[in-house]
């Protein structure tokens, strides 16, 4: 799941994404309305969690922007008052859910994981191919019985190629899927994360590289 995190509270917005990528998420960060804006146009997000007042650009007018755009990112509106006239509204101009502040961090992921589901087709909670089961819920992969001991990234990318279905996945689909915004394009960061994840599922090896065209599982 790809998250963008918007709040110009800047400790609150790290927080938060940081508790995020804790979750097996790719997030990025915004601190102004205008800035997410350019960050929701130009990258696919299944959700993104919006402070209603933001600097720049106000997160009724984000909300907005995404309803206009037909894009399927799920919004979930954070806002410091508890009004139902405010709730009503960034309802109506297209927000998923509310959650006023403060608020639970346990009861955040919750909202975040349903509105995931929604943002497309919904995976199962527990993904298999053959020996390999990945528990999405629980964070653990595991080969006929035995924890595999991936590492966040590791069990991202497993995520994605497991979800496939046995489609091809590209590089460019992985590294969007799975990286946040700061990553080099060019970077070598999916090749090197396979790699490491095929030592660890070991042999048969389970992922097949078809050149130019990217990874099937």
């Amino acid at each position: 799941m790809r998250v963008l995190v918007v709040d110009d509270e800047r400790s609150l917005a790290d927080l938060v994404a940081a508790g995020l990528a804790r979750q097996a998420m790719a997030v990025d960060v915004a601190y102004r309305g205008d800035d997410a804006d350019e960050l929701l146009a130009v990258n696919d997000y299944d959700v993104v969690v919006l402070d209603r007042d933001l600097p720049g650009m106000h997160g009724d007018a984000v909300a907005q922007a995404v309803a206009e755009r037909g894009a399927t990112t799920r919004i979930l509106m954070l806002t410091a008052s508890g009004d139902l006239g405010d709730r009503v509204r960034g309802l109506e101009l297209g927000a998923d859910d509310y959650l006023a502040k403060p608020f639970e961090y346990p009861e955040l992921v919750a909202r975040v994981r349903a509105l995931g589901r929604r943002s497309g087709p919904a995976s199962p909670p527990v993904l298999r191919r053959g020996e390999i089961v990945l528990d999405t819920s629980r964070h653990v992969a595991t080969r006929a019985g035995l924890d595999l001991g991936l590492s966040t990234k590791e069990l991202m990318v497993l995520e994605v190629l497991l979800a496939a279905d046995g489609r091809v996945v590209s590089a460019e689909e992985l590294l969007e899927k799975v990286w946040d915004v700061n990553v080099d394009p060019f970077t070598n960061a999916v090749r090197v994360t396979v790699s490491k994840l095929r030592r660890k599922l070991g042999a048969p090896d389970p992922i097949r590289t078809l050149p130019g065209r990217g990874y099937q599982v």
